[in-house]
């Protein structure tokens, strides 16, 4: 990032070790490209999983969220303890357990027994903050920022082989190979990693882990999520419940930042978090990925759509080559994302991608009568999105101290699941608004209306930016 109120903090890089530190990358980004497949398996395969199972759609969508929650509240402490520990044996852990959950999934007799699986892969989500401090350590902060798009980027394209992999896995074996394979390849990244990855020595603090806070962090996000799933799930959930789990969220986490704020070694620095470039690098993640969200859920929703009408009635294997150019690009993105943030800086990068996604999505609400043009929307808005998150990423990793660069990213890392559960939410609300009540077949205005609403949000990137540049944001 650049501006000379960046933080100084940031220390001397360790020298490049040019061939270690690339080929212990290379370990990272296989490690990366298994967890992404593993993660998304569940998506294009959930109408099978709940055939196979014998579950509804409602009990089927618990398969997903399980998993989100728990990245979600995972996050945070996984970047706390490799700044504190180190972050090479932090992840070596989380992998075991990703590993055992993929096992569990892999040979789940029943439903429970893959929520539980679901549960343990959920820990996936500290592998990329985790991965942020390995690299942080082993190349230089320019440096360090192309490698955390390349880290990015993999994790992406995994989840796009994932995607496309999943049905034909299925179909061809069955539904617990889509688990047990990649778990196969997380067991191999992971050895990988733990032989080629020099050993990154822990901060040295001998204050000790702030266990009150990070319990209170933990409990307010799977709050949080838990909300945003229960709402998610429909069924008129009654608002009493809605307004309890909404005063849970704000009790932990006005604990949180009162534990925060007189705890000798916090968990988190609220004074970073008060810094204009950190708080707006959180909202600027945040709106960005909730107008993603919205395109994410939106697009194969118009995909299945019977074609009696407006829509293409595309099956789930169409759909996955449908949104595979996307998810291809999407991946690259993440790659060019860490390079435009060294060249351009992450506020240029952020204002463009803004700019591309608004003018997709009023583009695409006026203009969806083929295919290829939700094709096209895919893409742009996948590139604009990936561009401007990992920029934001990148840009934070190395503009933090280097004893907070856990913490820092996986906040973000937060953000990015969150917001995105938040779109889709919306987006799905808006579809479930303007549904037919006797087919229960949204109407054309409701798609209308929801990619109207995500350029919007996509454009309120615009003004965060502006506001944040005002308080003195430097990228």
């Amino acid at each position: 990032m650049r501006g000379t109120s960046v933080p100084e903090a940031v220390g001397s890089p360790v020298r490049l070790r040019s061939r270690p530190g690339w080929v212990s990358v290379g370990a990272l980004g296989v490690l990366a490209l298994a967890l992404g497949a593993l993660q998304s398996v569940v998506e294009p395969a959930l109408p099978l999983l709940q055939r196979e199972l014998g579950v509804s759609p409602a009990e089927g969508a618990l398969i997903g969220n399980v998993l989100l929650v728990t990245g979600a509240v995972v996050a945070p402490v996984a970047g706390t303890l490799g700044d504190r520990y180190g972050g090479k044996r932090v992840l070596l852990g989380l992998m075991a357990l990703v590993s055992a959950g993929g096992l569990i999934a892999g040979l789940a007799p029943g439903l429970p027994v893959l929520l539980l699986g679901q549960v343990l892969q959920g820990v996936m989500v500290g592998a990329l903050p985790l991965s942020f401090i390995l690299v942080r350590k082993h190349l230089t902060a320019g440096q360090s920022q192309a490698a955390v798009g390349v880290v990015v980027a993999l994790f992406t394209g995994g989840g796009m082989v994932g995607m496309v992999c999943a049905g034909p896995v299925a179909e061809g074996l069955s539904w617990q190979w889509m688990f047990l394979l990649p778990t196969i390849v997380v067991v191999a990244a992971t050895l990988s990693v733990a032989r080629l990855l020099p050993d990154d020595p822990p901060a040295g603090s001998d204050k000790g882990v702030d266990w009150i806070g990070t319990v209170l962090l933990s409990g307010t996000l799977l709050a949080f999520m838990v909300g945003l799933v229960t709402v998610a799930g429909g069924g008129g959930v009654p608002p009493l419940v809605m307004g309890a789990i909404g005063v849970v969220v704000a009790v932990l986490a006005t604990g949180w930042v009162v534990v925060e704020r007189r705890v000798a070694s916090p968990m988190v620095d609220l004074r970073m978090l008060a810094k204009p470039w950190m708080w707006g690098a959180c909202v600027l993640t945040f709106v960005m990925t909730a107008s993603s969200g919205m395109v994410l859920f939106l697009l194969p929703q118009l995909f299945a759509v019977s074609a009696d009408g407006y829509g293409f009635a595309a099956g789930t294997t169409d759909i996955g080559l449908f949104l595979l150019p996307g998810a291809i690009v999407g991946a690259v993105s993440d790659s060019v994302g860490g390079i435009a943030a060294r060249r351009f800086g992450p506020r240029a990068v952020v204002v463009a991608g803004a700019v591309v996604t608004a003018a997709t999505m009023i583009t695409l609400a006026s203009s969806h009568s083929t295919q290829w043009q939700l094709v096209v929307a895919k893409a742009l808005t996948a590139f604009a999105a990936g561009v401007g998150t990992t920029a934001l990423l990148a840009g934070t990793a190395a503009a933090v101290r280097a004893e907070d660069i856990g913490i820092a990213t996986s906040l973000l890392v937060v953000t990015r699941v969150i917001g995105v559960a938040l779109g889709a939410q919306v987006a799905g609300a808006i579809l479930g608004a303007g549904a037919d009540p006797v087919t229960g077949r949204p109407a054309e205005s409701a798609f209308v209306t929801g990619f109207t609403v995500a350029g919007l949000v996509a454009a309120v990137s615009l003004l965060v930016v502006r506001v944040t540049k005002n308080k003195g944001v430097q990228a």
